[in-house]
């Protein structure tokens, strides 16, 4: 059972899908865009989103603990230096994936992975409210919507020279034959 074990395995064994993975993180972290399989783009942006929370709090703990999958100190420099404060006051979502066309080779599913400029705001997800969450004052009736609109509504006034005559509702031929079905 895999109990407790996240992640994909790629075909790798341990240590080979560990290096590759650190050798993608540097790449990532050194141009901040790469273009990858989908499916390790998926899982390198996982972890490229928790070296840079790490890099966020900026600790000596932290620092180690990136050190562990950067191994280039130039590279971890850049990393708590430059991208974490660049991210303080985003909560999370530091990376994007855009898929692109299959592999010529192939045909593997292929995409580019960036890092969000520091500009773009942050969109929070909408959560779904409960009806029963929701404050009586804010629950609106169908009638006092109705009067609301009514009374908001702007009256026109059109002089009755431009008003047309309408014509009558039911003609008289169609009041003769109802009064005859209903006798």
């Amino acid at each position: 059972m895999r109990h407790r074990k996240s992640g994909k395995k790629l075909g790798r064994s341990p240590s080979h899908r560990l290096a590759m993975f650190n050798n993608l993180l540097m790449s990532f972290f050194d141009h901040e865009r790469i273009v990858t399989t989908e499916t390790k783009a998926k899982e390198l942006k996982r972890q490229a989103d928790r070296m840079l929370t790490l890099a966020k709090k900026g600790t000596l703990a932290s620092r180690r603990h990136a050190a562990k999958h950067i191994k280039q100190p130039a590279l971890l420099q850049k990393l708590f230096g430059e991208l974490g404060p660049r991210y303080a006051d985003r909560p999370g979502g530091y990376s994007r994936i855009y898929k692109l066309a299959r592999r010529q080779g192939d045909g593997a599913p292929m995409c580019v992975i960036e890092l969000i400029p520091e500009d773009e705001p942050c969109v929070p997800k909408k959560r779904k409210a409960s009806v029963d969450a929701a404050p009586a004052e804010a629950v609106e009736t169908k009638e006092s919507f109705e009067e609301a609109s009514v009374e908001e509504a702007p009256a026109e006034e059109t002089p009755a020279e431009d008003v047309p005559e309408l014509p009558p509702e039911v003609p008289e031929a169609e009041e003769e034959a109802k009064k005859e079905d209903g006798e």
